[in-house]
């Protein structure tokens, strides 16, 4: 039996800097705080509420938070994680008199940019993606205009834009890209006067490819990432439909073997880009014994 392993799986660029960020503060002694997990992986966060970094989970919790005096300004750091906040959370961290470190993915960065440009020049924004991810939720937060979020092909067909209405279509990083393409065909078949800008992140694309690419040729697919992981949700939707067995587990202890066919010849093994490479070796060398 084979068993092989994505050369993309694990961590992507961003998501790594951003983990790496919160660690290097970790060795100033201060306060850290994260403004949301750093990442969409349980282990990666535990490790880090272990080393004293807590996690502030809403905007909410941030505005109760108390402020500094002038005095003790600096002594609190709040890292944005990789998929970025809305601008209006960047002010209240400053308000409070805390330390902002900015680990947003450059792409997601980028996308931010558009979003305010194009909305400041009156355009409608358009974002293919999930309506209650956070890093969709940020770059909600940096449009100055109308803003859309468009979960699916589904409602693109369904959207209508006022008449002489600009758009400027864009997504989510870690959207699935076969459907922002059909979702851009749509819009081009209804006549949309709108600019599209394909915000999909190179890592994104490469490591859907070739997810798909072994899944279409394994008896067995196994995605390893955390429940909440978009991208790694995505992964095994790809997967899914190319293999009919695949399996979507968190840790070593979520995949049990009884239930994989003995007759297999090729296992297949992505995972998401906030899953560590420790946790995928482990999965792939078990495999390779235990099989």
């Amino acid at each position: 039996m084979e068993v092989r392993l994505a050369k993309t799986a694990g961590f992507c660029f961003g998501v790594k800097r951003a983990v790496d960020t919160v660690y290097e503060q970790i060795k100033t002694g201060k306060t850290i705080y994260t403004y949301g997990p750093i990442a969409h992986n349980e282990a990666v966060v535990r490790d880090l509420e272990e080393k004293g970094v807590r996690v502030i989970e809403s905007r909410r919790e941030l505005e109760r938070m108390q402020e500094l005096p002038p005095e003790r300004a600096g002594e609190v750091v709040v890292v944005i994680r990789a998929h970025g906040v809305p601008r209006e959370i960047y002010e209240l961290i400053r308000e409070k008199g805390f330390v902002c470190v900015d680990a947003t993915c450059p792409s997601v960065r980028r996308i931010h940019r558009i979003a305010e440009r194009e909305s400041l020049a009156g355009k409608h924004i358009l974002i293919a993606g999930n309506p209650v991810h956070p890093e969709v939720e940020g770059i909600v937060g940096w449009c100055r205009g109308p803003v859309t979020v468009l979960e699916s092909p589904e409602d693109a067909e369904k959207y209508a834009p006022l008449e002489g209405e600009n758009l400027c279509l864009l997504s989510q990083t870690t959207y699935n890209y076969k459907k922002f393409q059909h979702i851009v065909e749509i819009f081009q078949k209804k006549g949309y006067n709108d600019i599209v800008v394909n915000t999909i992140c190179n890592a994104t694309e490469k490591s859907q490819a070739e997810a798909r690419a072994i899944a279409a040729q394994a008896d067995i697919m196994i995605v390893i990432g955390g429940r909440h992981s978009s991208n790694t949700a995505k992964l095994y939707e790809i997967c899914r439909g190319e293999c009919e067995h695949t399996y979507f587990i968190q840790t070593l202890d979520d995949l049990h073997l009884e239930e994989i066919p003995k007759s297999a010849r090729l296992v297949g093994i992505t995972a998401g880009a906030s899953t560590p490479n420790k946790l995928i070796e482990e999965v792939q060398n078990y495999v390779r014994v235990n099989f």
